[in-house]
C-alpha cells in the first residue's frame, strides 16, 4: 500500500515523539516471524510500556534524527521492528531478549540507550539493568549498612558486658 506525503509526515511525526521520549531503543530483524507472533510480541510489549513500530527505514531514519537514537542511523537496514522503552531503560531490550527465547528468527541488529550506540551482543547487558524500584531498592541498601555496623559497634561493649556479668552469675551459681 502506497503512503502519500501527509501518511508519511504523520508517521514520522508519532515515531519522532516517541523517540524523544523514550529511554532506549532496539531494533530486530522480525524477518521469519508469523502474524500471530507478532501480534503476541505487541500485546506483551503493551503489558510493559514498550512502544513498538514497523516503520518503513527511510521514514525512521527521519523520525529519529535530532533526537538521541540518531546514532541508530546507519544500522537501519532491512525489515526492521524499532522497539522504544517509555518507563524502565532496559523494558525493551528484556522484552525483546525473552522473545528471542521462544523464537529464534527475531534478530537484533542495534540497540541504543542515552545517545549510545550498542552492539546486538550487549541485549543481556541492557536488559540485565535493573527497574527503577530495583536501583532504589538497592541504593538504599547501600545507604544503611553503614548505620547499622555504626549502631551494631555502639551496642557491643553494652552486649559484651551483659555476657560477662551473665557468664560471673552462672560461674557462681554452678
Amino acid at each position: 500500500m502506497a503512503l502519500n506525503l501527509e501518511q508519511k509526515k504523520a508517521i514520522v511525526a508519532e515515531v519522532s515523539d516517541v523517540a524523544a521520549n523514550a529511554l532506549s531503543a532496539v531494533a530486530a530483524d522480525y524477518r521469519g516471524l508469523t502474524v500471530s507472533e507478532v501480534t503476541e510480541l505487541r500485546s506483551k510489549a503493551r503489558e510493559k510500556g514498550v512502544v513498538l513500530r514497523v516503520v518503513r527505514n527511510t521514514l525512521a531514519r527521519r523520525a529519529l534524527d535530532n533526537t538521541e537514537f540518531a546514532c541508530m542511523r546507519d544500522a537501519l537496514v532491512g525489515p526492521l521492528l524499532l522497539a522504544f522503552s517509555k518507563s524502565e531503560p532496559g523494558a525493551a531490550a528484556k522484552l525483546i531478549k525473552d522473545f528471542m527465547k521462544e523464537h529464534e528468527k527475531l534478530e537484533v541488529k542495534a540497540l541504543a540507550i542515552g545517545g549510545q550506540l550498542l552492539a546486538a551482543k550487549d541485549l543481556d547487558v541492557v536488559a540485565k539493568l535493573p527497574t527503577r524500584d530495583e536501583a532504589i531498592a538497592m541504593l538504599m541498601s547501600v545507604m544503611k549498612a553503614p548505620v547499622e555496623k555504626f549502631v551494631r559497634t555502639l551496642a557491643e561493649p553494652h552486649a559484651k558486658l551483659v555476657r560477662t556479668i551473665a557468664a560471673i552469675r552462672d560461674k557462681q551459681a554452678a
